[in-house]
């Protein structure tokens, strides 16, 4: 036990949480050594284990994340904008290796992040999957072959409770069809459609989010010309996959240099 890397997890009463827990119980190269909740939250001061409905696991739900990352070699963090921005000074004050999957997060959040990779190693995806980010790079490739002929469209389908739209793995697969182009997304993304909207724009990239039930993820990027239509297809079952690649991230950057890495370093994309 005393050998294997000692990993933080957030929000573990949450679907991602628990699914990172029920990995790391039996991981053979890392452990759970902290768990993080929310003030106020109901598991705060109990046992994870018997919180979670079994026996003790001697790891007690917290909501102090300067005393869960004391002695901690990683923090995964599925939360909230704001809070990933807190945790990121906070784990870059003590070393520690932040994997990120949180979504939603503005120019200002990242840029504010980012500001810490030279002192930490930080790894952040929109989608911690291998097969998404596979995806990503094809989506290049194709949109880097095919001229502006062939509209680009990105659709999403996710569970009724996620909060933000289009999805981080829908942006990440946007981006990669404008790099793939030669544009900046921001440039070229149509990111909304109501009321009598007029022609679709060559070159633009759009989004189109489905929101229902308990939709894990799913992500096509469609290459729509006349006559013609390609489409590339992604889709995830369980969220083991993303919890899968975050441990591979966490333990990936152990010993890695500082820096603002993302899935595909860790999966030896880039």
């Amino acid at each position: 036990m005393a050998d294997k890397v000692g990993i933080v997890v957030t929000g573990v009463s949450g679907r991602m949480g628990r699914t990172l827990v029920g990995l790391l119980a039996d991981h053979p190269q890392a452990r759970l050594s902290g768990a993080l909740e929310r003030p106020g939250h109901d598991w705060v001061g109990r046992d994870l284990g018997t919180a979670l409905g079994g026996a003790a696991s001697g790891v007690t739900v917290t909501d102090d994340p300067q005393g869960a990352l004391d002695g901690a070699a990683a923090l995964i963090d599925f939360t909230a904008p704001a809070a990933t921005v807190g945790f990121a000074a906070m784990a870059a004050e003590r070393g520690i290796v932040h994997v990120i999957g949180t979504t939603g997060m503005t120019d200002a959040d990242i840029a504010a992040i980012g500001s810490h990779a030279d002192r930490a190693v930080i790894v952040r995806a929109g989608n911690m999957s291998l097969g998404v980010n596979l995806l990503v790079q094809l989506t290049r490739q194709v949109a880097a072959a095919l001229d502006a002929d062939y509209d680009i469209e990105v659709i999403e389908a996710h569970h009724r409770h996620k909060v933000d739209a289009p999805s981080g793995t829908a942006l990440m697969l946007g981006e990669a069809a404008a790099a793939g182009r030669g544009a900046a997304l921001a440039d070229v993304a149509d990111r909304g459609r109501d009321g009598i909207t007029g022609a679709r724009t060559r070159g633009a990239i759009g989004f189109s989010a489905i929101r229902g039930g308990d939709i894990v993820g799913e992500h096509d990027v469609m290459f729509a010309a006349d006559g013609e239509r390609i489409v590339l297809r992604h889709v995830a079952s369980d969220r083991s996959v993303f919890a899968r690649g975050a441990l591979k991230a966490a333990l990936w950057g152990q010993g890695r240099a500082p820096g603002h890495y993302s899935m595909l370093d860790v999966l030896g994309l880039s």
